[in-house]
């Protein structure tokens, strides 16, 4: 048993990293604006343009879920960003509390 609190504070920067690369990745430069480039190479098969009607409507409707998403992993990474934060400030408070006094 280990005397004290052990707080991942590289595992929480490593997560707080990879939550805002996913969200660089739902935003309108990542996959939303790659639904013109699908459409494109969707085309019309055999002069048929029911695929690309269906993955249009898809896309937009996915677009409403990738946003709700992005901000759901916003706040979930501003959270992660404030307990590192707060649990790195809180160690250099205590640690600088044990240094003597002079």
């Amino acid at each position: 048993m280990a005397d004290g609190v052990e707080i991942p504070l590289e595992s929480m920067q490593a997560l707080s990293e990879a939550l805002g690369d996913i969200m660089s990745e739902f935003d309108e430069k990542g996959a939303g604006a790659r639904t013109g480039k699908l459409l494109d190479a969707i085309d019309r098969p055999l002069g048929d343009s029911r695929l690309a009607r269906a993955a249009d409507e898809f896309e937009s409707a996915w677009d409403d879920k990738r946003e709700t998403l992005r901000l759901d992993l916003e706040e979930m990474k501003k959270r992660i960003d404030d307990a590192r934060d707060g649990w790195r400030e809180a160690d250099l408070e205590l640690a600088r509390s044990m240094e003597p006094k002079e």
